[in-house]
């Protein structure tokens, strides 16, 4: 078996076992009550959510790690991560406030994919669309599968725009702790004289986790 198949199946047992644990933009069954209960202006607990949910979704995180992996300069990387964010921000805000709900399992199948298309990306062998204009539409995604998980909790109306306008704060807060070690990690592999074959390596161990989580949805929409 070759390096490349080794690392591809690697990739996909430490998603399938990462899996097993949660689910793409699951909350935590503790959040859960909160949220569901919640009336009235939260700011803090929504901040505090939001950015726990940044830090610890790891769909999330795969993307962004795909996004910045060849970005060395911090200019490149605030620049994609920023349309991220925006793209994420609209759907998260417009999706919540004003009711707009997709089907989960689908969404997060887009999900799985927009990694497997970074991967794929950064390996050379596909470009379908510019690459800023792909972080943005793959943002509103992302920020349109958040959002459709928490319509699913059946929000207070009472003041939601503030918590929304909160939790996405810290969600954004979340994704600047996630993105700095990203980023110093990155950088320091970026140093390694096998750089190359890590590269390598890495992007084929993401496209095998998005393609996990593409397909745990697509299995999830199938049977429910």
């Amino acid at each position: 078996m070759s390096k490349i198949c080794k690392s591809a199946a690697l990739g996909l047992w430490l998603t399938f076992c990462l899996a097993t644990a949660a689910t793409a933009h699951g909350v935590a069954a503790q959040d859960q009550g909160f949220l569901t209960q919640a009336s009235g202006i939260h700011i803090g607990p929504f901040m505090y959510l939001g950015a726990k949910h940044m830090v610890t979704g790891y769909d999330h995180l795969l993307y962004l790690v795909g996004v910045i992996f060849f970005l060395g300069r911090l200019r490149d990387v605030v620049t994609f991560v920023s349309l991220f964010a925006l793209g994420h921000s609209i759907t998260l805000l417009f999706g919540v406030l004003s009711g707009l709900h997709v089907n989960t399992y689908l969404i997060d199948a887009i999900i799985g994919l927009s990694v497997c298309y970074k991967a794929l990306e950064n390996l050379g062998t596909h470009r379908l669309v510019n690459a800023k204009a792909a972080v943005f539409g793959f943002g509103l995604v992302h920020g349109l599968g958040l959002a459709s998980k928490l319509q699913d909790l059946a929000l207070s109306s009472d003041g939601l725009i503030i918590n929304m306008l909160a939790f996405n704060l810290g969600v954004e807060i979340g994704q600047i702790m996630a993105l700095i070690l990203l980023y110093g990690g990155l950088a320091w592999l970026r140093q390694r004289p096998d750089f190359t074959r890590i590269a390598t390596t890495g992007n084929v161990l993401l496209f095998g986790a998005g393609l996990v989580l593409f397909a745990m949805q697509a299995v999830g929409y199938f049977i429910t």
